[in-house]
This record gives structure tokens, sequence and C-alpha cells, in this order.
């Protein structure tokens, strides 16, 4: 019996991987930025977690994959939806989530949980970039500014403006108009972090509001997409310390469920064969299950007996 789990998330953008020992306790995860779906970018995160913990993939009993690229890991020995690693895994990090938003690379998802973490309803936007990270990145991009300050520029903001397209192609040609009227950067940001609110509002809609709530995925480490959304749902969001590994997280508890369950039923195959072992070695017991006889019994049957004897016998049925 081997000593831990592995769970991998191979998103869009992103490479999570987290490694569980059979308590449930993390011991090593990392997180690598990749650019696209890449097994370059889903090894080095793999290779990290396993340094970090001081193991080799032979140390891992099970590995469970989920994400865009599940399919495509090698090394999973199974592979399950975004939708309940996500569910499974921050319900493990906030006990009391019931709603839990995920706002990833090129999706977004809303999903409603009972107290177990199991999902009870879930609405999906894997259709447009639209709310997600891909359109943060693609108006960063048209407004020449790094990725990850834009969250901390667009507080500043103190204008409401409003960008009316979720297109990621039409809200750039927006942007760019905004800000050649002489619109600050802070504003325009502000403006886009709004209507990434808004989306994000309309599919917790479709599952029905209710709290608490948690938010998972990269854009939960920014700061003004989350006060967006709190503002247009109403209601505080609770952040994990980690958000991004969530579906790893969730990925690697299913894998140690199933891992622990195959050792028990092993343990259990071993168990069943011990009273018949102790059965068969006992002078006066039966000699097979069920049977009525004793070994001696067994013995006196087999025993051999003269040729003219056995003659007797049949002659006396004839």
């Amino acid at each position: 019996m081997k000593s831990y789990v592995m769970g991998i998330d191979f998103g869009s953008t992103t490479a999570k991987t987290v490694i569980l020992n059979l308590k449930g306790e993390i011991v090593a995860s990392c997180v690598t930025h990749m650019g696209a779906i890449s097994g370059e970018g889903v090894k080095a995160s793999v290779d990290g977690a396993l340094q970090e913990a001081r193991l080799s993939q032979n140390d891992i009993g099970r590995t469970v994959s989920t994400g865009y690229g599940r399919r495509m890991l090698d090394i999973a020995d199974k592979n399950y939806t975004e939708i309940t690693c996500h569910a499974r895994g921050a319900v493990a990090m906030i006990p009391e989530a019931r709603l839990i938003i995920d706002i990833g690379g090129q999706d977004s998802k809303t999903i409603a949980v009972d107290e177990k973490g199991l999902v009870i309803q879930f609405a999906m936007n894997d259709r447009c970039a639209a709310g997600t990270g891909k359109f943060l990145e693609v108006l960063a991009r048209a407004m020449s500014i790094d990725l990850d300050l834009m969250g901390e520029t667009a507080l500043d903001a103190r204008h409401e403006l409003k960008i009316s397209s979720m297109c990621a192609t039409f809200a750039e040609t927006e942007v760019i108009s905004l800000l050649a009227e002489g619109e600050t950067k802070p504003d325009v940001l502000g403006a886009v972090h709004a209507a990434i609110a808004t989306r994000t509002a309309g599919l917790v809609a479709r599952v029905g509001q209710q709290g608490p709530v948690v938010m998972t995925g990269g854009v939960a480490r920014n700061r003004a997409a989350v006060q967006y959304i709190e503002k247009a749902l109403g209601m505080p969001i609770i952040l994990p310390p980690t958000p991004q590994i969530a579906g790893a997280l969730g990925a690697a508890l299913i894998g140690l469920d199933d891992y622990l369950a195959e050792c028990r039923r092993q343990d259990a195959s071993i168990e069943d064969d011990e009273p018949l072992d102790r059965q068969m070695t006992l002078s006066q017991a039966s000699c097979v299950p069920g049977c009525k006889g004793t070994q001696a019994a067994l013995a006196a049957a087999l025993e051999p007996r003269p040729v003219g004897d056995l003659w007797q016998r049949i002659h006396a049925h004839l």
C-alpha cells in the first residue's frame, strides 16, 4: 500500500498539482503557467509537486486528473469533470460553502453544492471568452498593462463607465475608443471588471443565489474582480488561501476515496480466506464450508477397499 495520492488540474492556461497523504492532508502543491494546453507545462507542475514532497511517481497510489486536458494525461488512473472536482475541493477548503464561483482561463462556472460538497446544480460559460481570464488577458494587451496589475489599477476608478459588449473582440474596440476619448485607465478598467461581475451574476442567477459564496480559480486572485462581483451579488465572497488549486485538490480527494476503498476491498478478501484456512487445519472441522462431515469421515470414505468387496457390492444391486 502506497502512502500518497495525486490530483492534477490540467487547465487551459495553467496546470495545478496537489499531493495528499492518506489522512487527506496536503503535502505539496504546484501551479505552473503555460499559456496554452501544454504537456510540458503540466509535467512541470507534476514534477514541481513531487520535488516539493521529495517523492517520485512510484510513491503515488492513485492519480486523478481534471480540467481541459484531463484525458491527455497517461499517468492519470481516472479523470473527472471540473464541476465535480472544483465542488469537492472548494468545500474541503471552505466547508460552509454552498455556492462556488470559479473563473478560469477559458470558462467561468457557478456551482451550487450541499454540505457534503455534492453538486446540486451548475451553470457554465465555455462558449466564449466573456467574463473569463482570457477576457482580461485580451483587454490587458489592448491597454498595455500587466495582467497582474489590472485589478489593483481598477480599484482606483473614480468614474463609472460602461462596456456594452461582453465579446472580447468588441470589448477591445470599446476599450480603445474610451482611452482615445481621454478616459483614464483606472476608470476603463473599472468598467471591464464591472462587465465581468455582471456576466458572473447572470450565471449565479441560473443556479439560484445562496450563500456562503466561495470564489476559486485564477481570477479570484484579482481583488477588483472579487469586489465588483460582491457588489453585483450584494453579498460577501469568501476566498480560500490558495483558490487556484481547488480543482486539483478535489481530484486528489476523489482519488484518495477511491484508493482507500480499493485497499479495504483487498484487505477484506484476505480476511475472508482466513476462517477457511483455520477450518481446514482443525482435525474435526468440516472439510469444506457447508459440509456436515469431518476430515476423519472423508478419509474413511476414501480408504482403499479390496476389489472383491467392490464386486460384491455391485452384484448386490443387480
